[in-house]
């Protein structure tokens, strides 16, 4: 999963927020101060599995709170099991 995939779920699951297409300036950047809650999250987790087979628990996803915490945890996971 790359910066664009996720990207794209996180508009899909909770709508943009502004400066989202400048992944330099925003990867790192935590999530809930870009506008985006624990709900959010869980969705975006939601759809995760269902486009990459990826599971995250429920308690997980709060402390996946940036865009490159998220991409690393997929990511690392996607790697594991191939």
């Amino acid at each position: 999963m790359n910066y664009d995939d996720l990207r794209s779920i996180l508009i899909e699951a909770a709508g943009a927020v502004e400066g989202m297409d400048r992944e330099q300036e925003i990867i790192d950047t935590d999530l809930y101060d870009l506008g985006y809650d624990s709900l959010a999250l869980m969705e975006v987790a939601a759809r995760i599995q269902q486009r990459f087979a990826v599971d995250i628990p429920d308690e997980e996803v709060t402390d996946l709170r940036t865009f490159r915490l998220i991409l690393g945890r997929v990511n690392s996971s996607i790697e594991a099991t191939t």
